[in-house]
């Protein structure tokens, strides 16, 4: 499971560009919120080839390749998640 995770993720990171550091960026909260924009773009731009699938006006490779692209956002996400979770339990378990 670990495995598939790391790859979804290296994967994702690979295919977004966008979502890769930039040297001269303002910090962590612009870099968080180009991810968060990033995330939500892919989101819609699934959904939008989705809708035009179903009335036939897209490709089904297009869809296909859209689908697979929010699939990998997702699991990005939830990895994220996971792990700001996991690091604010250990900071509670932290002696004071």
């Amino acid at each position: 499971m670990y495995f598939q995770s790391l790859t979804a993720a290296q994967s994702y990171t690979g295919a977004r560009p966008a979502t890769q550091a930039d040297p001269d960026h303002q910090g962590v909260a612009q870099g968080l919120r180009s991810s968060f924009q990033d995330f939500a773009a892919t989101l819609k731009h699934s959904e939008q080839v989705a809708q035009s699938s179903m009335v036939g006006q897209a490709d089904p490779h297009a869809l296909v390749q859209a689908l697979a692209q929010t699939e990998l956002a997702v699991e990005t996400a939830v990895i994220v998640r996971n792990k700001v979770v996991e690091a604010y339990q250990e900071i509670l378990r932290m002696p004071v």
